[in-house]
């Protein structure tokens, strides 16, 4: 069995496509805090990504939902890629961000369209 962050690094991979190149095995930076990559290789996608209970498409939605919540732009700048890439449509996003505002707040929502329209493109 291959451990957390070689699970967690081969999960990142396959939900961002090119964005790593193959014989990366860190995402240390050298930088300040350059740890926080490698921590959520291990226990975000090495450790929550690879269970069992729940499929990807599944956890797009849920992980969409609580980045919108949280207003974390960043994030959502690469979750909204990789929920496209795991099955969702845009009318589904779009759906979630509508969603999010009876629980989170029409300012989160907001914010998340904001980051949507960035990264996203409509056919």
């Amino acid at each position: 069995m291959t451990d957390a962050r070689t699970q967690g690094l081969d999960v990142f991979k396959q939900l961002l496509p090119g964005l790593v190149p193959d014989d990366v095995t860190s995402l240390r930076d050298g930088g300040i805090a350059d740890e926080l990559g490698d921590m959520s290789l291990d226990h975000v996608f090495g450790a929550l990504w690879t269970r069992p209970g729940l499929d990807r498409r599944s956890r797009s939605l849920v992980t969409l939902g609580a980045l919108i919540a949280l207003r974390a732009s960043d994030e959502l700048k690469a979750h909204f890629q990789i929920a496209l890439h795991n099955g969702l449509t845009l009318e589904e996003i779009e759906e979630v961000i509508y969603h999010m505002t009876g629980y989170a707040g029409y300012p989160a929502a907001v914010s998340a369209r904001k980051v949507a329209r960035e990264v996203l493109r409509r056919s």
